[in-house]
């Protein structure tokens, strides 16, 4: 199997025609392995990835509440990557086969440094390296994505991350799903209510550390005149310097919401035939904020 490999390194691979519980097709190979930490505690919900030599994919999951995953193949050569949040990921390969020796490998994971947070002060998001975006159903069926093109915003760090805050300022009129029809119809009372509600805002004073880089950002969005809490799954991606030497800091984070939750009646919307955009919007946000002085 794949051993107490680290890093980059190949493994070997193992078979057995039957499980505990399961009894596999004659041509099944089964891949069982264990992740652990560098103290030989399980990792939990680590994502796996098994692919076929050229890179396509095969199976996929993640570590039960003991580090373990297994799954039936057929007989043959595969690829393993793991990855963790706090760890460095894992590239293996192993051969599955009647000749290969039977058994749950093992694969540890060495721990990583979470990248250093930015330093207190005042923060302010930079559009031109920023992105807001959405992703809907058109009545359900296909997809839509969309973007706010014109937005601002302010990141305080307080000299504990925890007691930062934030405030973004977004303008409605701006949403662009690539459509100048179905554009107009967001920006209408019957979505947006653009004429109204000149701006979307979400203001936090919550951020809480998950783990690794990853944080949670709670906080109150503000739509259509109607504030609800929303929390940003946040991964936090570090800092860096930017052109004219200035410091930066990066993210990525998305939310889920649903427009019934400020104020728009979706059945009502739907009887009339102009659903234009499904119930749930999923959010996704790539910000960069630079510090100012």
């Amino acid at each position: 199997m794949f051993g107490r490999r680290r890093g980059s390194e190949t493994a070997g691979g193992a078979g057995s025609h039957t499980s505990a519980t399961l009894t596999l097709p004659h041509t099944a190979r089964l891949l069982s392995c264990r992740v652990l930490d560098t103290v030989h505690q399980p990792v939990r919900r680590a994502a796996f990835e098994v692919t076929d030599p050229i890179g396509r994919p095969v199976v996929s999951g993640e570590t039960d509440p003991y580090g373990g995953f297994t799954a039936a193949v057929p007989e043959g050569e595969y690829r393993l990557t793991v990855t963790a949040e706090g760890y460095a990921p894992f590239h293996g390969a192993t051969l599955l086969g009647d000749a290969a020796p039977a058994g749950t490998a093992e694969i540890i994971l060495d721990a990583v440094e979470p990248p250093l947070l930015p330093a207190p002060g005042h923060w302010e998001i930079d559009p031109g390296h920023s992105s807001i975006a959405f992703t809907a159903r058109h009545i359900g069926f296909a997809r839509i994505r969309g973007r706010f093109t014109t937005f601002a915003g302010a990141v305080r760090i307080a000299d504990r991350m925890e007691d930062s805050s934030m405030h973004v300022i977004i303008d409605t009129a701006s949403i662009d799903t690539g459509l100048r029809m179905r554009d107009e119809h967001l920006r209408s009372a019957d979505f947006l209510d653009a004429a109204r509600h000149p701006t979307v805002e979400f203001y936090s004073e919550r951020f809480i550390h998950r783990s690794g880089s990853r944080w949670a950002v709670a906080g109150a969005l503000t739509l259509r005149g109607t504030s609800r809490s929303v929390t940003l799954d946040t991964e936090y991606l570090g800092l860096g310097t930017g052109m004219e030497g200035e410091p930066r800091a990066a993210c990525r984070a998305t939310a889920g919401l649903h427009r019934e939750d400020f104020a728009l009646d979706w059945q009502s919307v739907l009887a009339g035939g102009i659903a234009a955009i499904g119930s749930a919007v999923d959010v996704s946000l790539d910000v960069q904020v630079v510090r100012k002085a």
